[in-house]
């Protein structure tokens, strides 16, 4: 695993839950080069689908800009090592 650490930015997710996120991340990036953005995201993704049923969406890159409208509880942006990752669960708006 990287020895980088995480460094969380926003999140509302329950802290097992925000373990979790940062270790497929990790995990990740020990599998796919640190440019494969879209298989790390893709990973990551997989994983939460697995463990807490689908719709998970996974964001992975250096910049990007975004607006979503997601399920209490399931939401996590952080860093690591040169990438930032949003990852939440979907919902629909009020």
């Amino acid at each position: 695993m990287l020895e980088g650490k995480a460094v969380i930015e926003d999140t509302d997710m329950p802290l097992k839950m925000q373990i979790q996120a940062m270790r497929w991340a990790s995990q990740a990036l020990d599998l796919y080069d640190v440019l494969d953005c879209k298989s790390i995201a893709a990973h990551i993704k997989k994983e939460f689908d697995k463990k807490y049923g689908g719709g998970w969406q996974c964001v992975v890159g250096s910049k990007f800009g975004c607006f979503f409208t997601h399920t209490k509880g399931t939401f996590i942006y952080f860093t690591l090592e040169t990438l930032n990752f949003l990852i939440f669960k979907g919902a629909t708006s009020p």
